[in-house]
C-alpha cells in the first residue's frame, strides 16, 4: 500500500490549474480504487469547475488532509481499511471532531455485509452509501453531481447566513466607524452569494479618508479612490489606492462607472457606481460572476448600488460631528497649555494613554472614551487664578494649595453629566493626582480604588512632564526618566502600568518623535 499523500496521479494532471475547481478526496487502501476513479471523472465537469483530486490511503492520511484543508467538497470513503470500521472512524471524525458539516461524505464498500447500510445510515451522519461493485462510471458521475449539487447549496446558505449576521451585527452600533465594514462586508458578501460570486469582492471608496471639496479634487478622478473594504483577493488592500489594486480593462470598466455613475457588467465581474447625495460616490467592485448574470440578479446590483451609500453617508456626517466633538475637547484641554510653556503636552498624554490601554486589551470604545476625556484632566485649572498657574517665580504654599484645587473644581464642573464621556471626564479630573499609597489628593483613594483610567492618566501625565521641556524645567531623557517613575511604582504610581510603560517605552517614544514638542 502507498504510504505517501498522493494529490494527482501523474505528472501531467499536476500541470493542469483549474481556476476554481471542486477538490475530491479518495480515501481507500487498494490503489486501484483511485486510478479507476479519476479515469471515469476524468472529463468531468459542473457550473464551469473541474475536480482536483486527493488521494489517502488509510484513516490517519485522510485525517491529517482534511484538517489541512477545509474546503474539500466530496469525500469518497472506504468503509474497511486497516480496521473493519475505519471508514466509520472518519466519517465520525469530520462531523464531530474536525466539525466540518458542509463535506458530502459517501461511503463505498466492498464488503456491505461487514457494514449495513440501514444500520450505518441512521448511526453516522453521511450522504450516501453505495456497494464498489454498483458504482459503474455513470453512476459515480450521477453521485457526485448530486454531491456536489447539495454542497454548493450549503456552502451558499452558510455564506448568507455570515453576511446576515454581520449585516445585523452592524447595524446594532451602525453609526461607529468600525461597523460600517462591518456592514458593507456583509452586504457584499451576501450579494456576491447570491450572484453566484467568489469572495473577490472589494468595495472602493474615496469617503473613508474623508470628503475632499470639489473645488480641490475632481469627483470623476480614479487617483480619488481608495479600497475601503474588501474580500477574497482584495482582503488586503484596504487602503490602497484603486491604481494600485486594479489594472488593464478591469480599470478602465471603473473608470467608465465613475465617469457615467452606471453599472459596467463583463464576463466576469462588474462595476457598479454607488450615487451619494452628500459626497463623491464610490464604486462596488465585484469578480468571479457567473459569465452571464439574469435580468434578476442585475435588478439586485441596482438596488445594492442604490441603497449601500445611504449607510456610508450616515456613517460619515456621524464621523464627523464625533471628529468635531474630539477636537473642541482636545482644544480645551490644549487651551490649558497656554502660559505653561509646554507645547503638545495634551496630544502627547493621549497617545500615551492610547499606549497603555492597548496594551491593557482595551476595546474599542474603552479606547476612545479614555482618549476624548483626558484632554479635560485639567479643565478646573479654569478656576485657579492665573498668578497661581503661571507664576514666574517658584509657587508659594497658597499657590500650591490653590493648584490643587483644580482637581476639586473640574469634578464639580463635569460631574452633572449624563454622558459617558463626560462622566469619565469628571472622574479623571478628580483622581489623577491621586496615588497608589493613598497619599494623594483630593481624597486619600488608594490602589484599585482609583479608577483605572484616572490611574492610567497619571502615569501618562507624568511621564510627559518629566520628558517635556518647560519655563521651569529641561527636558530629562529617557533613562533618567524611567528611573524615576520606576522609583515612584508602588507609591505614587499602579506597579503594572509601570511595567507595562517600560514594555513599551520605544511606542511611546515614537509618540514623541510624532508630536512637535
Amino acid at each position: 500500500m502507498n504510504d505517501e499523500l498522493v494529490f494527482a496521479e501523474d505528472s501531467d494532471e499536476d500541470e493542469v490549474q483549474y481556476k476554481g475547481s471542486w477538490k475530491i478526496l479518495i480515501v481507500d487502501d487498494e490503489p486501484e480504487i483511485h486510478t479507476v476513479t479519476k479515469l471515469a471523472l476524468n472529463d468531468f465537469e459542473f457550473q464551469n469547475k473541474n475536480l482536483t483530486f486527493i488521494s489517502a490511503y488509510s484513516g490517519e492520511q485522510a485525517r491529517e488532509i482534511l484538517l489541512n484543508n477545509h474546503d474539500i467538497a466530496v469525500v469518497l470513503l472506504d468503509v474497511v481499511m486497516e480496521t473493519d470500521d475505519a471508514g466509520l472512524k472518519i466519517a465520525d471524525f469530520i462531523r464531530n471532531e474536525a466539525k466540518n458539516h458542509f463535506i458530502r461524505i459517501i461511503l463505498r464498500t466492498g464488503q456491505p455485509g461487514q457494514a449495513p447500510e440501514r444500520d450505518v445510515i441512521i448511526n453516522y451522519d453521511i450522504n450516501d452509501y453505495k456497494s464498489k461493485t454498483e458504482l459503474t462510471a455513470q453512476k459515480l458521475f450521477t453521485v457526485v453531481i448530486a454531491a456536489l449539487r447539495s454542497y454548493r447549496d450549503i456552502v451558499a446558505i452558510n455564506e448568507n447566513r455570515i453576511g446576515l449576521e454581520k449585516i445585523i451585527s452592524a447595524s446594532a452600533n451602525l453609526f461607529r466607524t468600525h461597523s460600517v465594514e462591518h456592514l458593507i462586508e456583509g452586504i457584499v458578501q451576501q450579494l456576491s452569494s447570491l450572484l453566484g460570486a467568489g469572495k473577490d469582492a472589494a468595495y472602493l471608496t474615496c469617503a473613508v479618508a474623508g470628503p475632499r471639496p470639489a473645488a480641490e479634487s475632481p469627483t470623476n478622478s480614479l487617483d480619488n479612490l481608495v479600497v475601503f473594504t474588501g474580500q477574497g483577493e482584495y482582503q488586503n488592500a484596504a487602503g490602497k489606492a484603486l491604481p494600485n489594486v486594479l489594472s488593464g480593462e478591469q480599470l478602465e470598466a471603473c473608470r467608465i462607472a465613475l465617469h457615467e455613475k452606471t453599472l459596467v457588467y463583463a464576463d466576469e465581474y462588474l462595476v457598479a457606481f454607488c450615487e451619494s447625495h452628500t459626497h463623491y460616490g464610490s464604486l462596488l467592485y465585484l469578480s468571479g460572476l457567473p459569465k452571464r448574470l439574469n435580468d434578476a440578479q442585475k435588478k439586485l446590483v441596482e438596488i445594492f448600488s442604490q441603497n449601500v451609500q445611504i449607510a456610508f453617508d450616515n456613517i460619515m456626517l456621524t464621523k464627523d460631528i464625533e471628529d468635531t466633538q474630539r477636537e473642541i475637547i482636545e482644544r480645551l484641554g490644549q487651551a490649558m497649555e497656554v502660559g505653561a510653556g509646554i507645547e503638545n503636552y495634551t496630544l502627547r498624554t493621549v497617545k500615551v494613554c492610547q499606549i497603555l490601554g492597548q496594551a491593557l486589551g482595551f476595546d474599542e470604545e474603552q479606547l476612545r472614551l479614555l482618549m476624548s476625556a483626558v484632554p479635560l484632566h485639567d479643565i478646573g485649572k479654569l478656576y485657579v487664578p492665573t498668578h497661581a498657574l503661571f507664576n514666574a517665580d517658584a509657587p508659594s504654599a497658597k499657590d500650591i494649595d490653590l493648584i490643587a484645587k483644580h482637581t476639586k473644581f473640574g469634578y464639580r464642573l463635569l460631574k452633572d453629566s449624563k454622558r459617558p464621556l463626560i462622566k469619565i471626564a469628571a472622574t479623571i479630573a478628580k483622581e489623577h493626582y491621586e496615588h497608589w499609597d493613598g497619599k494623594g489628593y483630593p481624597n486619600g483613594l488608594c490602589a484599585e480604588n482609583i479608577h483605572l483610567y484616572a490611574r492610567i492618566a497619571s502615569v501618562a501625565i507624568a511621564y510627559d512632564v518629566l520628558r517635556g521641556q518647560s519655563k521651569h524645567a529641561e527636558a530629562w531623557p529617557v533613562p533618567k526618566v524611567m528611573t524615576r517613575m520606576k522609583e515612584l511604582s508602588g507609591s505614587q504610581f499602579d506597579p503594572s502600568l509601570i511595567a507595562l510603560l517600560t514594555e513599551n517605552i520605544d511606542k511611546v517614544e515614537g509618540v514623541a518623535l510624532d508630536c512637535v514638542r
